[in-house]
């Protein structure tokens, strides 16, 4: 078969919830961010071994994200749409018990138009300019919507992958600032934020990139393992070159793999020629462009050529490859394509 695989280890992601949530103490709860398809490893797989773990809340973008994944949590698994309440999204709201994290006072006046019965959260913008309602929207829409009840409030940390830096601090006091002494549950940290200590867990964090192995959680367990099939080689003699371009001349007698994968896969083209695939402990350099469909590496040096090679895996993973690409481990994760076979390594029993 020339479809490649990627393996996602359930085992690890649950181990470094868990991992996570005893940064916290027993009164703050350890939510789940599965937006994006669980940054693109599955979240009808994830987010259920997750709450299967203890999990309760969850985190989505959109309100459609929220309704497909309904069906796979428990009627006590709150999911929260940090998107808000966009025209149109009423009916996913209601249907699938959904809670908007309302980001302006056009939002509000939407939700209670709409759907006045169902939850809501709300979030603010405390400096990073994104999402969220600012000091004076939140003044005006707070006695409102408290009066009808609040689920959760919350706030972002834009800088919280860099513990020194006083965006931090700044952003904790403007939370505190506008929502202390009025009696709500808070959430203002996601994974970097949960390194950062108590100050700045509040009631509900909010884990990331660290399920899915990623930094800033260095000590994250490894969860992507991707294989990529070999379906042809050829030896290319010296002097002649490899792939579109000829951007890389064989300088000896040379074993070429050629894999399936390209990137339309999600390989950037960016890697080509600066990184290695790996056939167990031995990195296999890849040579010339990444195109479309195809990857063309070095296997000159192995006694026999596998029948598969790993772009990701304990050896190299989506931040090592994110670094040579000059990009983060979030757009690598979130970029593998549909066509791999998403194979799953259920957490132990």
């Amino acid at each position: 078969m020339a479809q490649a695989h990627l393996h996602i280890d359930l085992d690890a992601v649950v181990s470094n919830w868990r991992a996570l949530d005893a940064q916290s103490g027993e009164a703050t709860r350890t939510a789940a961010v599965v937006k994006a398809d669980s940054y693109g490893l599955g979240a009808e797989r994830i987010a259920p071994a997750l709450y299967r773990a203890g999990a309760r809340d969850f985190f989505v973008a959109l309100a459609e994200e929220g309704a497909k994944l309904r069906p796979h949590l428990g009627e006590d698994a709150r999911i929260f749409v940090l998107g808000g309440h966009m025209a149109g999204d009423a009916g996913f709201l209601r249907d699938a018990r959904l809670v908007p994290m309302l980001n302006s006072g056009e939002q509000a006046q939407r939700h209670l138009q709409a759907i006045p019965e169902s939850p809501v959260g709300v979030q603010l913008d405390t400096g990073m300019n994104r999402l969220g309602m600012e000091a004076a929207d939140w003044q005006a829409a707070a006695p409102q919507l408290m009066e009808r009840g609040i689920e959760l409030v919350m706030s972002h940390l834009a800088c919280s992958d860099e513990p020194d830096h006083e965006m931090n601090a700044k952003q904790l006091a403007e939370f505190k600032r506008m929502t202390d002494g009025m009696g709500l549950k808070r959430s203002l940290s996601a994974t970097g934020g949960i390194l950062l200590g108590p100050d700045y867990h509040f009631d509900v964090t909010r884990p990331g990139i660290g399920l899915y192995g990623g930094r800033p959680f260095e000590e994250a367990r490894h969860v992507v393992t991707l294989s990529l099939p070999v379906i042809q080689t050829r030896i290319v003699e010296p002097g002649e070159t490899v792939g579109y371009g000829n951007t890389w001349t064989a300088e000896r007698e040379t074993q070429i793999a050629t894999l399936s994968a390209g990137y339309a896969d999600g390989i950037h083209r960016v890697l080509s020629n600066i990184t290695n695939l790996y056939a167990g402990d031995t990195p296999c350099p890849l040579r010339g462009r990444v195109s479309m469909d195809l990857l063309t590496v070095d296997v000159t040096d192995l006694d026999t050529v596998p029948e598969t090679l790993d772009l990701l895996g304990p050896h190299q993973g989506v931040d090592t490859l994110a670094d040579l690409a000059g990009t983060i481990g979030y757009e690598i994760l979130t970029s593998l394509g549909p066509r791999y076979a998403r194979r799953y390594a259920e957490p132990a029993a």
